[in-house]
């Protein structure tokens, strides 16, 4: 790690200075694009349910212009770098600092015209999550994070909580699998309260603000997750794959998995969701 990081991984600077490009960049690139796309401004990747916008494309860049001059010698990894070449995955198993980047979750609602999205960014170090920032610029949300410091929303700390039935963010219907609907109907049918989810860092915001008791999640797109474990983590909740290890940022974790409120709630919902392999 270069000067600008700290013993502990990220310096106070760098995390100010982190969250002053996301502000920026998407005061730049993304607000100004909500609700006025035009046709030539979404376009499809795999498949009608997932989107790519100019907003995407464009903060994407700025954003790995700027983290990489934050911070020399780091490398990014963007979820619309990886959609033009995979091969930008195997940088988290790399030794060099990665900035994990979603320049839009959630784009679909982006394109709706709706404020659940957020921009998420992450910076991993030999796959560890050092420090992570999530913003909702329409709800006004900043939500960060630092390892072994604790979880901020607009500089309060956050802890998870919630009682009574169990909530939980779960993953969105139109991508599910069979095996998949059939383990969240095993959560329901132990009375989970399940809602889809449009956007995984507002799921993860949700948890560590108390609102929500957790995720049950069914893929593992580090862009959607890093920012949010780390957020969840120093908040106090746990994260478990179906094999009962925490989820790795890197890759090759065992599906589905859950973050959820604390080690009890998070062992709960892998015991429920254990039949789907």
């Amino acid at each position: 790690m270069s000067a600008a990081a700290d013993k502990d991984g990220v310096g106070d600077g760098l995390l100010a200075a982190v969250e002053a490009a996301v502000r920026q960049v998407v005061a730049a690139e993304v607000v100004p694009r909500w609700r006025a796309l035009a046709d030539s401004d979404i376009a499809v990747k795999t498949g009608p349910h997932d989107l790519v916008t100019t907003a995407d494309r464009r903060a994407e860049e700025r954003l790995t212009e700027q983290l990489t001059a934050l911070l020399p010698g780091s490398v990014v990894v963007g979820e619309e770098a990886v959609s033009a070449d995979p091969a930008v995955l195997d940088r988290l198993g790399g030794d060099d600092p990665v900035w994990v980047v979603d320049p839009v979750d959630g784009t679909a609602a982006f394109v709706r015209g709706e404020d659940g999205f957020a921009t998420l960014v992450a910076l991993v170090h030999r796959g560890e999550p050092l420090a992570s920032w999530t913003y909702a610029p329409i709800r006004g949300l900043f939500a960060t994070a630092r390892r072994g410091r604790g979880a901020l929303l607009d500089g309060v700390p956050l802890r998870t909580g919630g009682d009574g039935p169990l909530r939980l963010w779960t993953s969105n219907p139109v991508f599910r699998t069979p095996a998949e609907r059939e383990a969240l109907d095993r959560l329901e049918a132990a009375g989970a309260v399940c809602t889809p989810c449009t956007c995984a860092g507002l799921a993860y915001l949700d948890v560590a603000r108390g609102l929500t008791d957790g995720v049950a999640f069914f893929w593992e797109a580090p862009w959607d997750h890093a920012a949010g474990l780390l957020l969840t983590a120093e908040a106090g909740a746990s994260s478990l794959t179906v094999q009962g290890a925490p989820f790795r940022i890197a890759g090759g974790n065992a599906l589905p998995f859950t973050v959820a409120r604390d080690e009890a709630t998070a062992r709960r919902v892998i015991d429920l969701l254990g039949g789907a392999r």
